[in-house]
C-alpha cells in the first residue's frame, strides 16, 4: 500500500547528535539526516506532514531560565515549547528544502506553531507528575517553589520539577496545516505534542496557554486523522516494537492487528516512558478509521510509507 498523505512523528533522536549532544552543530547535522530520509517520502508523491519531539530543547531552555532567573523572570512552560517549535520548525525548513532541491522536488517547507486543546479539568493538572529538566539541590529548587513551580525530592540525584502531561483533545491549527499540506507544502508543525491551550469559556477569555507538556506521539495521532492521513509513522531508534524486551526470547512485531497489540500493551510489554506512547499512539490512530500505523528507525521510513514490509505494521 502506497500512502497518499502521511503524517511522520519524529522522535528525539532525530534532533539530536548520536551521543544525545543538543548543541546547535549537533542538532543541525542530525535534522540533516533526517531531511534526506523525508525528502526520500515526498519523492514518492506522498504529501507529507511531519512532527517532532522537543524535550532536549525545552530542557536546554529550562537550565537557562534557571540559571538567569535572578535577572529576568522564568518564563512558563508553554512559552518554552513555542520557542522549541519556531528553532526546530525553521531548522527544518532549511535542511528539508535543500533536500528537496537536491532531488529536484518543487515542494518546499513550511513551518507552524502549533497549538494543542487540552481539558481543563484533565485530572494531569490534579497531580502533575511529568519530570521536566535538571536536577538541582533542594535550597536552588526551594527558590523555584516560591515563583510557584512544583519539585520533587527525588533523592540522591536532587530535586527536580514535574509539571502536567494532560491528554491532548485535538489540534487548533489543523485547518491551517491542512491547507498548507494541500497547497503543497511540506508542513513542520505540532512539536513537542503542540503548546498546550486550555478553553475556559467561563470567563470569555478564551483560549490560554498553561504550564503543562503533552506527549506529541498522542498529538500525532489526534493530528493525523483530523488531517485525514492514510498513515501515521512513528520514527524512533529502533527498526521494530519488540516484544519480551530485554530478555532471552525478544522478538520483533511486523504486521500486527490492533487487537494483538493491545493485547501485548495490557500484558505490560511496553515500557511508559519508552515505546509505551508509542505503541498506544499507533493504536488510537488506527482505532480511530486509519488506514495504518508504522512505528520503525528513521532510516526505514521511505519503506513503511511504499509498503506493508519495513517496521511494525499496526491494522485493523
Amino acid at each position: 500500500m502506497t500512502s497518499r498523505r502521511v503524517v511522520i512523528a519524529l522522535g528525539g533522536n532525530a534532533m539530536t547528535g548520536p551521543d544525545g549532544s543538543a548543541t546547535p552543530s549537533a542538532q543541525r547535522d542530525a535534522i540533516r539526516e533526517a531531511a534526506g530520509h523525508i525528502a526520500d517520502v515526498v519523492a514518492a508523491g506522498v504529501e507529507v506532514v511531519l512532527t517532532h519531539g522537543n524535550g532536549p530543547q525545552v530542557g536546554n531552555l529550562l537550565v537557562k531560565n534557571e540559571m538567569a532567573a535572578h535577572v529576568v523572570p522564568p518564563v512558563p512552560l508553554d512559552w518554552n515549547v513555542a520557542q522549541t517549535q519556531a528553532t526546530i520548525a525553521f531548522t527544518v525548513a532549511d535542511e528539508l528544502d535543500a533536500a528537496l532541491a537536491a532531488r529536484g522536488l518543487a515542494q518546499r517547507t513550511a513551518g507552524l506553531v502549533t497549538r494543542t486543546l487540552v481539558d481543563v479539568d484533565d485530572p494531569g493538572f490534579r497531580e502533575p507528575s511529568k519530570p521536566v529538566g535538571r536536577f538541582l539541590p533542594r535550597e536552588e529548587a526551594e527558590r523555584f517553589v516560591s515563583l510557584g513551580q512544583i519539585w520533587e525530592d527525588r533523592g540522591e540525584r536532587g530535586w527536580r520539577r514535574v509539571v502536567a502531561s494532560p491528554e491532548p483533545r485535538s489540534v487548533v491549527d489543523s485547518p491551517a496545516i491542512h491547507a498548507l499540506a494541500a497547497a503543497g507544502f511540506v508542513v513542520v508543525c505540532a512539536g513537542g505534542g503542540g503548546i498546550p491551550v486550555t478553553d475556559d469559556g467561563r470567563d470569555g477569555k478564551g483560549l490560554r496557554g498553561v504550564e503543562a507538556v503533552i506527549d506529541k506521539d498522542l498529538t500525532a495521532a489526534i493530528l493525523a486523522k483530523e488531517l485525514d492521513a492514510d498513515t501515521l509513522v512513528i520514527a524512533t531508534d529502533v527498526p521494530n516494537v519488540m516484544i519480551d524486551f530485554g530478555t532471552p526470547s525478544q522478538r520483533p512485531l511486523g504486521r500486527v492487528t490492533v487487537a494483538e497489540l493491545r493485547e501485548h500493551a495490557a500484558a505490560g510489554q511496553f515500557a511508559r516512558g519508552s515505546m509505551g506512547p508509542k505503541v498506544e499512539a499507533a493504536l488510537r490512530f488506527v482505532e480511530g478509521g486509519g488506514s495504518r500505523a508504522v512505528i520503525t528507525s528513521l532510516e526505514h521510513i521511505a519503506d513503511a510509507v511504499s509498503g506493508d514490509d519495513a517496521g511494525t505494521v499496526v491494522t485493523a
